[in-house]
């Protein structure tokens, strides 16, 4: 593993670069550390999801979901290491066959809200858009694996599912939108 922190304010960012887990540094606008940024806000999203009151197998696979994205952030800051692995895809697959398997079909589109914890995955399912930009902007960059990309794919999949779940855990159906013809 690379480098740990044993202090926080180190000043060594003070000149707008940031050390990565090799020891090496780069700029803080580098699409590295944009799409690091973008996986420990996604990170942090999900743990205000975790805030609320949710099922508990949907609280154990969010957790799941923190270390994964723990292991996704540690790849990124080590270029050319290898955390995640093809088996935490294939989880996430089956959690998404799980869960989408006890939802009505889905025949119009939602609307990002319902309960307080749906309108929170939804949050965190565009923020997990946006990590997977970031991933594929520093994929057309530098070389990384495929399951990081993969990975924030599947994800962004389950949390409208988890979003849809979580209404139906309140008591509430989907938010579905209504085409309004003239306005």
């Amino acid at each position: 593993m690379g480098h740990r922190l044993s202090q926080i304010a180190t000043r060594t960012g003070d000149d707008g670069t940031t050390g990565l887990g090799d020891g090496s540094r780069t700029s803080k606008d580098s699409l590295r550390v944009a799409a690091m940024g973008d996986i420990d806000e996604l990170n942090s999203a999900i743990g205000v999801l975790l805030a609320e009151t949710l099922p508990e197998e949907v609280r154990a696979d969010l957790l799941d979901i923190q270390h994964d994205l723990f292991d996704l952030g540690g790849e990124l800051c080590i270029p050319g290491y290898t955390m995640l692995k093809e088996s935490q895809v294939a989880r996430l697959d089956a959690r998404l066959s799980h869960y989408n398997a006890g939802l009505p079909r889905l025949a119009e589109f939602i609307l990002p809200g319902g309960s307080r914890a749906a309108a929170l995955a939804h949050v965190c399912r565009a923020t997990c858009r946006r990590a997977e930009r970031s991933i594929v902007a520093l994929s057309k960059a530098e070389t990384i694996n495929d399951a990081p990309r993969q990975y924030v794919n599947r994800l962004s999949d389950l949390l409208f599912v988890l979003a849809r779940v979580l209404n139906r855990f309140a008591g509430g159906a989907d938010v579905l939108w209504q085409q309004r013809k003239n306005q």
